[in-house]
C-alpha cells in the first residue's frame, strides 16, 4: 500500500491536516431554525462522553473499509480496521497516531489540525471558532456541514445526524479537489469505563530502525 494510499484510507477519521477548499463561497447567515438544529447537534455532541461502534469507511475512489471505533470525549478516539487490515488509528487528546502493522509504518499528526478536533473538543461549540456553512435537512435527520473558523484545521467536515431518536450516524471530510472520504457509523452507543489503554498508540518500531531524522 503506497503513502497515498494510507493517508486516503485515515482521511475519513480526521487523521491528516487538509489543503484549504479552494475559493470558498460567501457564508450567508443560519436561519433561526438552522441555528435551533445546529445548538440540538451540539448539545447531543456534548453529551456523547464516552460511546463505542462499529463503521464502514468509504474512500473517493469507491473502496470500503470497516472497523471498530470507541471514542472518549474530550479528544480520545480510537479506530481498529478490520482483517486483513493492519491499520490502527488513535487520537490521545493532543495527536493523531496512524500505525499500519502490514507495512510496520507510523506517522501522527496534531489533533487540533484535523476537522475531527470539531466534535471532540472538551466543549463543543458550534458557534464559537466554527465556521457552519450548511445545514441539510433529509427525510429522516439533517447534516451540517463545518470548517475551523481559525483555520488550524483546514478542510470541511459534514456531519450527519439521524432525528428520532438524535444520533450522530456519519461524518465525510472532503478534500481540496473535491475528493470525500465517508464514514457510516453502523452502530453507535454510549457507554462508560473504556480502558485509558484503548487511546495510547506508540509507534512501535525499534528506536532508529525505520525513522527518518528530523
Amino acid at each position: 500500500m503506497t503513502r497515498l494510499t494510507r493517508r486516503a484510507l485515515a482521511l475519513g477519521l480526521a487523521a491528516l491536516p487538509l489543503p484549504a477548499l479552494a475559493q470558498r463561497a460567501p457564508i450567508a447567515p443560519l436561519s433561526a431554525a438552522d441555528r435551533a438544529l445546529v445548538d440540538r447537534a451540539a448539545a447531543y455532541l456534548q453529551g456523547l462522553t464516552e460511546a463505542k461502534g462499529r463503521f464502514v469507511q468509504t474512500d473517493a475512489r469507491g473502496s470500503t473499509t470497516q472497523g471498530t471505533l470507541y471514542l472518549k470525549r474530550p479528544g480520545k478516539a480510537r479506530f481498529e480496521y478490520d482483517a486483513p487490515s493492519k491499520l490502527l488509528v488513535v487520537s490521545d487528546g493532543g495527536n493523531v497516531s496512524i500505525a499500519d502493522g502490514r507495512l510496520k509504518t507510523f506517522e501522527a499528526y496534531p489533533l487540533m489540525a484535523t476537522p475531527l478536533s470539531i466534535f471532540l473538543a472538551r466543549q463543543i461549540r458550534l458557534d464559537k471558532n466554527i465556521v457552519i456553512s450548511r445545514v441539510n435537512r433529509m427525510a429522516d435527520g439533517f447534516s451540517i456541514t463545518a470548517r475551523d473558523g481559525k483555520k488550524e484545521a483546514e478542510g470541511q467536515i459534514t456531519l450527519t445526524f439521524s432525528d428520532n431518536p438524535l444520533a450522530l450516524i456519519g461524518w465525510t471530510v472532503t478534500d481540496a479537489q473535491g475528493g470525500s472520504t465517508r464514514i457510516r457509523l453502523t452502530s453507535l452507543t454510549k457507554t462508560t469505563g473504556l480502558a485509558p489503554s484503548l487511546f495510547v498508540l506508540k509507534d512501535p518500531r525499534p528506536k532508529n530502525v525505520g525513522r527518518a531524522k528530523s
